[in-house]
């Protein structure tokens, strides 16, 4: 397996008391695999995610990625990891400020050493041009609607092709038709770069989409089903 989470307990504090948002969640997911993951606000979607990236360390249980358990890595070994297995699309996009569009798309691919050449921006720009920003390459993050942020924060992901791509309600700001294109580029990055793909969604269009369903409630797994 790809991705083995084993009895993941997440528990924060709030108000002084102890607030479980995920307990006792196990899952396994294969390579290449298409899997959303699903249920209402404060169901410990978005928490599982990070947990999942490594961008946050368990209250209790193990996650292990292509067989290195992230409870064993520094911080600065689970960074090494995501930059050169994991992509990780953000809810709130995590552009950096001081970098254009084109800059930030590039971030990943520096990031894996593979340089920032002729190859790398035009793969860069094309990716883009894909998601509909050909004309704002070259724009800041303050010049760019909450929509467009989010979609140069997808064609960084999509760019660098990761192993496993992580999305944190990827189509949430974006309209029907855009939408649309980023499910088609899912799909593909999915089919043709073999990409294993995890998204916590609200939109029933790409859940439908995948080819499996994880549910939660309550913190829990209260369903896992195959389409």
């Amino acid at each position: 397996m790809l991705i083995v989470a084993e009895n993941l307990e997440q528990t924060y504090l709030s108000a002084g008391k102890p607030l479980t948002v995920l307990r006792d969640v196990n899952l396994s997911i294969a390579p290449q695999e298409f899997v959303a993951i699903v249920g209402p606000s404060g169901s410990g979607k978005t928490t599982l995610l990070g947990l999942l990236a490594g961008l946050d360390v368990p209250s209790r249980g193990s996650v292990r990625i292509d067989g290195l358990s992230l409870g064993d890595l520094t911080e600065d070994q689970r960074a090494r990891l995501r930059a050169e297995k994991v992509g990780f699309v953000f809810q709130t996009f995590q552009l950096i400020p001081t970098l254009t569009a084109l800059e930030n798309v590039l971030v990943p691919i520096e990031l894996r050493g593979n340089g920032a050449g002729r190859t790398a921006h035009g793969k860069a720009t094309e990716m883009l041009e894909r998601v509909g920003l050909g004309d704002r390459v070259h724009h800041y993050p303050a010049q760019l609607s909450g929509g467009e942020q989010q979609r140069v924060g997808l064609a960084r992901a999509f760019t660098s092709e990761p192993k496993i791509l992580l999305a944190d309600e990827p189509t949430g700001s974006l309209d029907t038709e855009t939408g649309k294109t980023v499910i088609a580029l899912l799909e593909q990055l999915n089919r043709d770069a073999q990409t294993t793909l995890v998204l916590v969604t609200h939109d029933g269009a790409l859940a439908s989409r995948a080819r499996r369903v994880i549910r939660l409630e309550g913190g829990k797994i209260v369903s896992d089903s195959t389409t």
